[in-house]
């Protein structure tokens, strides 16, 4: 019988690839859905028939014990992406933050340690190191919670680390760079980007064109998850590991990109709101992803073009592209 595999998030944008791919790689698979009274399993919804007759989802919230310990019961692998990320959304309700991204790490750690659970990947960000002291980025680079988002991520990343230390648990901490993709929030730049020239626009909303990003396509970031939850165990628990292409790009760049990807003439216009606070911009993410490499057998396998192609197809689908409030900025 395949193995369980649990995943707190995974009705939200990378969590449901994450699913999809864990089925098609031979598991069975539970997932946390956030719970709410439509009924709604977030993107799960979207995925095949054949996909979720493998898929077992459960309604809850990291924030409950008792949803988590149900969901991780007699689970090979948990692999915990169950978070609040939208940063600006983080200097309105920092307490949300912490609540989901700390305390809600707690549950799937103390969960972990009652339950004997084999191997925990927990899905830290390229945001706590702030913008970049050197380049590229290695794990070794100082944390910089330049926001509350990055704090709360901290706190959850340092509490997987002490859970290894002090009771043995068989913690791997993943930190992906920029993840991109079909499903991904209009929150991220991307998305917001391709989701504005799919509905017509051509003069863009943005915030800084400065800030340099490393962007991951979805498949190759999933990848990197099933990595580090398959690897042996003496190779990857207790390591934190970075996920990124090494190549950065500045948002004026990623637009000029984008154009050409969809065959059309793009001008960015500066939108006040956009703008991240002067000391809590991070202006420069370029990943050193050499120990995943080193230790799985991990590779990105997407260029960024290849990825943009993929994520504007799938944003022009009209069926796809009525999901989000284009004229309208998301935080």
């Amino acid at each position: 019988m395949p193995e369980i595999v649990a995943v707190t998030g995974g009705d939200g944008f990378i969590g449901s690839h994450l699913v999809e791919a864990l089925v098609r790689a031979g598991h069975r698979v539970r997932a946390m859905a956030l719970y709410n009274s439509l009924g709604s399993w977030g993107w799960l919804d979207d995925l095949a028939p054949d996909i979720l007759a493998w898929v077992e989802v459960q309604f809850g919230d990291v924030r409950d014990r008792e949803c988590v310990l149900a969901l991780m019961r007699e689970a090979d692998v948990v692999y915990n992406l169950a978070a609040l990320i939208a940063i600006p959304y983080s200097y309105r309700a920092p307490a949300s933050y912490l609540e989901t991204n700390a305390f809600g790490t707690l549950n799937v750690l103390e969960s972990a340690r009652v339950l004997g659970t084999p191997r925990i990947v927990h899905t830290s960000t390229s945001e706590v190191y702030g913008t970049a002291r050197t380049v590229p980025i290695d794990e070794h680079h100082p944390l910089q919670a330049q926001s509350p988002y990055a704090a709360s991520k901290v706190a959850a990343d340092k509490l997987a680390e002490s859970y290894n230390l002090s009771f043995g648990l068989p913690v791997v901490t993943l930190r992906p760079f920029n993840t991109y993709g079909p499903r991904q929030s209009a929150r991220a730049v991307i998305a917001t980007l391709i989701s504005q020239v799919a509905a017509g626009s051509r003069s863009l909303q943005v915030g800084s064109l400065d800030p340099v990003r490393d962007f991951n396509f979805v498949a190759d970031t999933v990848s990197a998850f099933m990595a580090v939850g398959t690897a042996p165990h003496e190779q990857v628990v207790g390591q934190v590991l970075n996920a990124g292409s090494g190549i950065g790009i500045s948002v004026g760049e990623l637009i000029t990109l984008i154009g050409e990807v969809m065959g059309v003439e793009l001008e960015p216009v500066l939108d006040a709101q956009r703008l991240r606070p002067p000391n809590s911009e991070v202006m420069r993410l370029i990943c050193d992803s050499t120990m995943l490499q080193k230790l799985t057998d991990w590779q990105p396998a997407h260029s960024l073009k290849e990825g943009l192609t993929l994520t504007a197809a799938w944003f022009s689908d009209k069926a796809n592209l009525r999901r989000y409030k284009t004229d309208v900025y998301n935080i």
